[in-house]
């Protein structure tokens, strides 16, 4: 009996390369006679380009080219796009500003790529990109969305009159009216969600190849859905036939969301392969990545709730301005709309939601989806306003977030979504059991006793996994489907190969997905490989992204299992002379049920290829596809609960606890679960606590390297309990939500609702850095001995 399956904490089978570091990443990959990419970018936020002198760099040792904006517009190069159209609340459609991958007119914001020298070495091509002499005219820059919005501001696309992109509203605002004016008690906060940088392990990476013979193109690159940036690259940017584009994407340290996009550094590389003769390879250093990988989050945000007089919630009405950056990139029309206002009512009834986003140009990095993608800045909202609302009425936060709690499902919300399966009193059951909140008043008085601040605060998220149906995204505005596509081969020998269009960049496919075959045939993962990163292997994918390739991914895997085993147990019926119906697949035998007659798995498929005895009109073979198209989203759902310390002296913060208990559906393996869980939080607290992308008025990123972007270390965080609930999701075959966000999403609110409790004023932004923190107590101070 395979012990494999699904439920068992197998060890991870990829990480035997990654902790050996063995594991084939894009800048790995060596092709002869590469030569080398450095781009030449702006160090201005708005500028006009006058012009380029490249001669100083075309005379440099080892240098093959200079290549501008104007040769590559020239080749017919399209501009990148944002594959999502969102449509104002006046119809008019959104405002897509030109972004070409060299810009030759003017550049809007630091680190905009103007240029590009291939070379035969790395320092040969960075030495002449030094060397190559740009003439700005420098613009007036703006950064703050409020500020861009502004009469008089300066504009940065002559399409976006005062820089606006779009103004979008969902639901219905004059019941939400109605039911504030009936309000017994209002809440108010204006609420920041602070801008944030990726930061995979891995930095972004390209190697691009031409093979002049074939006229075709090879694509190496850092992506998290390699077969959308062979559509994007082919369809839409007009590098080449798509018949003609092979895009591969290796081992991948990590995406968050920043590897799922087509930056400009892919298509220059692939359109510079051509113009120059040879492979060109471009690896980002750490600086080129916090300029110009996409940015997250970055909302302002005006959030009003209404309780009636038994502290029920009766209406909900938030204004958020979104900054997007300086260009729409590929998703990020999407993230503070329907990933972001379709989740704010949260785990709670509330019958009336109005909500308007106006999205916003600036001359910042572009604003793209990064771990959660709008699901993080719902939560934060709505549990910030729940966690306040219940202090100014001097309620229990649990209790006022039980009383509003959804308990009857399918659930209804206001705002599109239709929460179909949860129970979100058996989260805030185990979180507040595990942490022991009944006992935090003791724990609070022993740290007065030594001179420290201790707060508790909770936040009960709920995200949106998964995203589907195709048909559903694709009237909000989607460009593409969001189905995923497997295929399962059995081999002669009875060993598995499974290709799916869902990608791993380190959640752990190689292992998971071999234990659906465990489960299903019980043989062992060991003979199992799974095929992804592709396009020539696998014949179309949509990648992962949004928590999808569980509930998803696995579920085309499902489909394909189940063709392979209905062919499976008639071949073994026709060789055992029974009924197909009589036939059971297990412990990789194929059994006749109630006698003794019985196959093993590597016979029956052997049966299938040698042909010598399939039934009547049966083709040879055992390889079946499948295309899973979910009938709705999934909704994990959890209560994160942290406890802080805070030294009153230095305003600094320590998590002294937290717990998470979440509930993801069906779990294929605890272990690996429970990892995506950790680094969720451990990001989600980062968020919180520590980063914070900023910018001076003039556009220049101020936290451009991990000297000024504080990154949690292992000392910032404390030992998480990691508990679950389980409610299956009926929209998919295996009962699965989803996992990889969910840290990322609950902890933020769940740390400064901590932080607010612990220091007294709920006067407090993300992050709560130690000045921060020591200014809040300063102030909340001097209002008390004013008072």
């Amino acid at each position: 009996m395979s012990n494999e399956g699904i439920g068992a904490r197998v060890l991870r089978k990829e990480d035997k390369r990654f902790i050996t570091g063995a594991g084939r990443y894009t800048d790995d990959m060596v092709l002869p006679r590469t030569g080398y990419a450095a781009f030449v970018r702006s160090p201005h936020a708005h500028a006009r380009i006058k012009g380029i002198d490249a001669s100083a760099a075309l005379a440099m040792p080892g240098v093959d080219a200079v290549l501008d904006g104007n040769q590559l517009v020239g080749d017919g190069i399209g501009n990148i796009i944002c594959g999502w159209m969102i449509h104002s609340k006046d119809g008019s459609p959104m405002k897509m500003g030109a972004w070409r991958a060299l810009e030759p007119e003017v550049v809007r914001f630091v680190g905009q790529a103007v240029a590009v020298v291939v070379a035969d070495t790395l320092k040969q091509a960075r030495d002449a990109a030094e060397a190559v002499v740009v003439d700005y005219e420098e613009l007036p820059a703006v950064v703050d969305s409020l500020d861009a919005l502004k009469e008089g501001a300066p504009q940065l696309h002559p399409e976006a009159e005062n820089n606006l992109i779009f103004d979008w509203e969902i639901g219905d605002e004059a019941a939400t009216n109605d039911a504030f004016s009936k309000a017994a008690h209002i809440t108010r906060m204006d609420i920041d969600n602070n801008r944030l940088v990726p930061n995979p392990m891995e930095p972004r990476s390209a190697l691009a190849s031409y093979d002049r013979a074939e006229e075709h193109y090879t694509l190496y690159t850092t992506s998290q859905n390699p077969h959308v940036a062979r559509l994007v690259l082919s369809a839409f940017y007009n590098v080449a036939p798509e018949h003609k584009l092979r895009v591969i994407a290796p081992d991948v340290g990590g995406g968050f969301g920043s590897k799922i996009y087509i930056y400009p550094e892919e298509i220059v590389c692939l359109w510079a392969s051509k113009r120059v003769g040879r492979p060109v390879k471009w690896t980002s250093d750490r600086t080129e990545a916090f300029l110009t990988d996409a940015h997250g989050r970055d909302h302002h945000s005006t959030a009003e709730l209404a309780l009636d007089a038994d502290h029920k919630i009766i209406g909900f009405r938030v204004n958020t301005v979104a900054n997007l950056g300086a260009y729409m990139s590929l998703f990020s029309s999407s993230v503070p709309t329907y990933l972001y206002a379709t989740l704010l009512s949260g785990q709670y009834d509330i019958p009336a939601i109005y909500a308007n986003v106006k999205a916003v140009y600036t001359n910042t990095t572009p604003v793209d989806a990064y771990r959660g993608a709008g699901r993080p800045e719902a939560t934060y909202l709505v549990e910030r306003m729940m966690e306040t609302a219940a202090r100014e009425l001097n309620l229990s936060p649990a209790e006022f977030r039980r009383k509003n709690f959804v308990r009857q499902f399918p659930h209804q919300t206001p705002v599109i979504m239709c929460y179909d399966a949860g129970d979100y009193d058996a989260s805030l059951d185990a979180a507040m059991k595990a942490i022991d909140y009944e006992g935090f008043p003791a724990r609070r008085a022993q740290s007065e006793a030594q001179g420290k601040l201790r707060g508790i605060g909770m936040s009960c998220y709920i995200e949106a996994c998964g995203i589907a149906p195709s048909k559903a995204v694709g009237s909000l505005g989607a460009g593409v489907g969001l189905w995923e596509s497997a295929e399962v081969r059995v081999n002669p020998v009875g060993t598995v190969e499974v290709l799916t269009g869902s990608h791993s960049h380190g959640q752990g496919h190689e292992t998971t997905f071999a234990q659906l075959i465990a489960e299903r045939f019980g043989l062992p993962t060991d003979n199992v490989s799974i095929v992804h990163g592709d396009t020539d292997k696998v014949q179309f994918g949509m990648g992962t992204y949004g928590s999808r390739s569980g509930a998803v991914g696995m579920s085309a895997i499902v489909k394909a299992l189940d063709k392979v085993e209905a062919k499976a147990k008639k071949i073994a019926a026709h060789l055992m002379e029974a009924s197909e119906g009589d036939i059971t697949i297990e412990d990789g035998e194929v059994k006749v049920v109630g006698t003794d007659k019985k196959l093993s798995f590597t016979e029956v498929a052997l049966a299938a290829y040698t042909g010598h005895n399939l039934p009547e009109g049966m083709e040879p073979g055992l390889k079946e596809g499948a295309f899973y198209d979910p009938t709705n989203f999934t909704f994990p759902a959890g209560t994160h609960i942290c406890e802080v310390e805070v030294d009153p002296d230095t305003g600094k913060v320590t998590v002294v606890g937290f717990v998470a208990a979440d509930d993801f559906g069906k779990i294929i393996n605890p272990m690996i679960v429970e990892g995506q869980v950790h680094g969720g939080l451990t990001q989600g607290i980062g968020q919180a606590l520590l980063e914070n992308a900023s910018y001076d008025e003039d556009g220049q990123l101020l936290s451009a390297s991990y000297m000024d972007y504080t990154m949690p270390r292992a000392d910032d965080v404390p030992s998480y309990v990691v508990e679950t609930t389980e409610t299956i999701c009926p929209g998919n075959p295996l009962g699965m939500k989803g996992c990889g966000e969910a840290g990322a999403i609950g902890a933020p609110p769940a740390v400064i609702n901590a932080v607010t409790d612990a220091i007294g004023t709920n006067n407090m932004q993300m992050p709560a850095s130690p000045a921060r923190v020591w200014m809040a107590l300063q102030s909340a101070g001097l209002k008390q001995a004013a008072e």
